[in-house]
């Protein structure tokens, strides 16, 4: 009888409100467990990026082609076999769910922030081209994750290592170990 093949190794999507600490956070995972490495914000179009420089929410139309690069990427991770770390604001549901569809190797990793902290870091972070205006688009547009979605929600309190830390022990215990490199 043939070995069981192994579980593909996992997709960490870091999700969450502009200024909730995505790209610090998913930098501390990518430390802990060596694997690849995408800023989601880097896969927008640039006139996603232009539209939001100059205070316009993105819509739905403007996320698709933006989704569809991150679920790419995510797939191509998969079929290289590596554990993979990826920023991504996903928002509402069906953003997540083009992302995990037809990927198996998705969870997401839900990082929250009380309202005020969010404001205070989006307010004092410099080069980004998000303005502090649209944080409030996003807070209206943000469905938390469900039970029924694969992943763990995070609180930010403490340094990123501390919230890396706190999310993988969150996702050993909803089932799937995620130390070590893939």
């Amino acid at each position: 009888m043939p070995a069981p093949e192994p579980a593909p190794p996992l997709t960490l999507v870091v999700m969450g409100v502009s200024g909730v600490g995505k790209t610090s956070v998913a930098h501390a995972l990518v430390a802990r467990t060596g694997w690849t490495f995408q800023e989601g914000d880097d896969l927008h179009p640039e006139a996603n990026r232009a539209k939001m420089a100059a205070g316009h929410p993105l819509d739905d139309a403007d996320r698709r082609p933006w989704l569809r690069r991150v679920a790419d990427w995510i797939g191509a991770q998969e079929a290289a076999h590596h554990g993979a770390v990826v920023t991504c604001s996903a928002l509402k549901r069906a953003y997540r769910d083009v992302l995990r569809d037809g990927h198996p190797s998705v969870r997401f990793v839900h990082l929250v922030a009380d309202e005020d902290v969010l404001a205070s870091r989006v307010t004092n972070r410099r080069g980004h081209y998000m303005p502090p205006s649209l944080l409030r688009s996003q807070l209206d547009t943000l469905e938390p994750l469900g039970a029924d979605e694969p992943g763990v929600r995070v609180e930010t309190h403490g340094d990123p290592e501390a919230v890396a830390g706190r999310a993988l022990a969150a996702l050993e215990v909803a089932g799937r170990p995620v130390t070590g490199r893939s």
